[in-house]
């Protein structure tokens, strides 16, 4: 049985992309949902390792226009990330580069009490690298293949003067 390079690479694709999906559920993350009353704020504290990438997550399910503003704050209390979401769901990613324990603060600055979904995490992005080069190798093989299958396609022109 004969395999082409097509066929490899978009394997190669497939399987880099489920590895970093398993690598992004696998990692560890808080989660917590609450209602925020005007002025209000809410607080969830994650546990981050080493120096990597982290994310929070603001999701409003019952979004009428609301606000809220969102700090990232290190085991120091300093602001890392600070952001106004007047989204139904915003996705942020900041860096991190110290171990302990690291803060999302959720303030509501909308007149209107707000159901929130929060989650906050680390996205274990060092983690990713082999199954994004494998992703690489996989798509940059699909794509030169693709490119020498169609290199010398041609398609008939019709003549112009047909009466």
């Amino acid at each position: 049985m004969k395999v082409s390079l097509f066929k490899l690479g978009l394997g190669l694709t497939i399987i880099g992309i489920i590895w970093i999906s398993f690598i992004f559920v696998e990692t560890e993350k808080t989660y917590d949902t609450i209602l925020l009353k005007q002025s209000d704020s809410f607080e969830l504290n994650s546990e981050f390792e080493g120096a990597d990438i982290g994310f929070y997550r603001v999701y409003m399910p019952e979004f009428a226009g609301e606000e809220v503003f969102v700090q990232i704050l290190d085991t120091k209390d300093n602001v890392i990330q600070e952001e106004q979401v007047q989204t139904k769901m915003s996705v942020g990613y900041f860096d991190f580069n110290e171990d302990g324990t690291h803060t999302v603060k959720v303030t509501n600055i909308s007149k209107n009490q707000i159901n929130l979904q929060v989650e906050f995490g680390n996205t274990n992005s060092q983690q990713m690298i082999p199954a994004g080069v494998l992703i690489l190798v996989g798509s940059v093989t699909m794509i030169v293949m693709s490119y020498l299958k169609i290199k010398n396609y041609k398609i008939e022109q019709p003549d112009e003067n047909i009466s």
